[in-house]
């Protein structure tokens, strides 16, 4: 009866773990990068994020809404060359732009008069709900510019892995944008877009020059200028690669400094604000206490 039990509690153990063993291998295959890579390959356009395209297609309903919308068509473009700098290249992005600012300031209003029912906040409010699409697109261009910048040194160090290694330069770019796909979403964009507008058949230069406009960032037109020249006059493209991943990391390294320099002077107000009072009753507390005490009890005897 024992040796029964005893085989019977062995062959649950080991089939437990063999089903766990299983298991686990199954989940960890599936998870492994080179399917990750395989299925991102495999899944269909439709499925997948959105594509970098290099035509616009045309939209009836957005063309309509924009004829709709009180907008000059140089307003527009303006409007559309800054949300491409915050990644929106749709062609209905400006019009969606514009009629959350209608709606926005609408919303505000409504509100303002619903709570106050007074004409001057009123207006502020329209104000302040049209400012608010505004202000939210510009800390996005702003958080956009920063990961491209942010990016860059590591995009041309691994330009420079992949040129020296024999691959060419419409390659390296590509294999790069691959790699640092992950940690720098906006910066694989752009360049994936590079690739494809050279192999649609623009210039390269052209199509350097179009990132730069697209990305409206200092270290982009730098870099694009080097190579640009490069291919120009016919010169080492590693070599010029490598001077610029130099000035690119002094440079990330400078403003780390300077970040960290501004940091006591932005912790001055949180600590006037929130730890000197906490620190003055807790210190001077007591002492005020025992002064009122001995203050009352003398009026009290005079």
């Amino acid at each position: 009866m024992n040796s029964q039990l005893l085989f019977i509690a062995v062959a649950t153990f080991v089939s437990v773990a063999c089903m766990t063993a299983v298991t686990a291998a199954t989940v960890l295959r599936q998870m492994s990068p080179e399917r990750k890579r395989l299925r991102a390959l495999a899944q269909r356009p439709d499925e997948g994020e959105e594509r970098v395209g290099l035509t616009d297609e045309p939209n009836r309903l957005a063309e309509q809404i924009c004829r709709a919308l009180p907008r000059s068509e140089k307003r527009m473009g303006e409007m559309r060359q800054r949300l491409v700098h915050a990644g929106y290249r749709s062609p209905v992005a400006p019009v969606v732009y514009a009629a959350s600012q209608i709606a926005a300031a609408l919303a505000v209003g409504i509100a303002a008069v619903i709570t106050t029912r007074m004409l001057i906040f009123t207006i502020g409010g329209l104000l302040c709900g049209f400012a608010l699409p505004a202000l939210w697109l510009s800390a996005r261009i702003r958080e956009r510019s920063r990961t491209i910048r942010a990016g860059l040194p590591d995009v041309v160090d691994l330009l420079i892995v992949c040129l020296e290694s024999g691959c060419g330069l419409d390659q390296a770019i590509l294999k790069s944008a691959e790699e640092l796909g992950l940690a720098y979403a906006p910066l694989q964009d752009e360049l994936t877009l590079v690739v494809n507008e050279i192999r649609a058949g623009t210039p390269r230069n052209e199509a350097f020059r179009h990132f730069s406009e697209r990305t409206n960032v200092d270290d982009v037109r730098a870099l694009v200028a080097m190579l640009i020249q490069t291919d120009r006059y016919g010169t080492s493209v590693a070599q010029a690669l490598r001077m610029h991943a130099d000035v690119l990391r002094t440079k990330r390294r400078q403003q780390a400094e300077e970040r960290a320099g501004k940091a006591s002077v932005k912790l001055v107000l949180p600590l006037v604000l929130c730890l000197f009072p906490a620190f003055y009753i807790l210190t001077l507390g007591p002492a005020i206490l025992q002064f009122i005490r001995v203050l009352a009890a003398a009026i009290g005897s005079a």
